[in-house]
């Protein structure tokens, strides 16, 4: 199993989750973060240093999430690796929490 960035990232891009990662398995778009399936180890660390609560280990993915896993996975084969921690984005507190953000999602 992996884990998944979901939904409330988009538009946040909080980078918190990079940081602690082993394994360097989080690739960048322009306004959300994946993380690469073939590269996660399942260790779960990043899951608490989310402050959008945002990642999900796939066996305890929301149902209304379930598209995500696929979607991380697509996206990590074409987006560079995040290594290091950098500013959300600036209206990252007023997307956080929102519901319906996957048609603002830029690829």
């Amino acid at each position: 199993m992996t884990h998944v960035v979901t939904e409330n990232c988009i538009k946040c891009k909080f980078t918190d989750c990079v940081d602690v990662c082993p394994v360097d398995c989080f690739r960048e778009g322009p306004n959300f973060l994946v993380i690469d399936p073939d590269e996660c180890i399942d260790c779960a660390v990043c899951i608490p240093e989310c402050p959008a609560n945002a990642i999900y280990a796939e066996e305890d993915l929301p149902q209304d999430q379930l598209n995500f896993i696929e979607l991380n996975a697509e996206l990590a084969k074409d987006w560079p690796t995040i290594t290091r921690t950098k500013q959300p984005l600036p209206d990252a507190d007023e997307w956080n929490d929102k519901p319906g953000k996957l048609e603002h999602l830029e690829r």
